[in-house]
């Protein structure tokens, strides 16, 4: 099995609602976001002879949905009130709401099916939340 690793970093804040601790404050992180991509085989021929894929193709897929939540506050649909919304947003502040509690465990999901989506066979996502603490995302393979 071939197996090809791309990564990218991005730096956002976030705060989990509903939970008892510091994680409840908003805060950040300097995300790290790796996505591996596997085959049984090499391409045979061609401008990509001896390739799995275009190692600038995974990149820049990378690259693209993990720029997107760069500088911005990312929260789950529903935490925050409506009126508080709507003063970070007139005041400028980039703020992203997701369908999921902002965890680096759902962001290992979500940028496993993103790139599941966009074509590639994905083995697993990773996210960093610090240099040291990271959440993991593969599918179990049915025998």
């Amino acid at each position: 099995m071939y197996i090809l690793k791309a990564e990218h970093s991005f730096d956002s804040a976030h705060f989990l609602a509903n939970y008892e601790g510091k994680c409840s404050n908003i805060h950040g992180h300097r995300w790290r976001v790796e996505i591996e991509v596997q085959s049984e085989s090499l391409i045979n021929g061609g401008q990509l002879d001896g390739m799995v894929i275009d190692f600038g193709d995974l990149k820049k897929d990378v690259k693209e949905i993990v720029d997107y939540y760069d500088h911005a506050l990312i929260i789950q649909e529903g935490t925050m009130r409506k009126e508080t919304l709507q003063c970070l947003s007139e005041d400028g502040f980039r703020i992203l709401e997701v369908k999921f509690r902002p965890t680096a465990e759902n962001f290992s999901f979500f940028f496993f099916n993103y790139m599941q989506e966009k074509g590639y066979n994905v083995k697993r996502a990773t996210v960093y939340e610090t240099p040291t603490n990271s959440a993991t995302y593969e599918k179990c393979e049915v025998k």
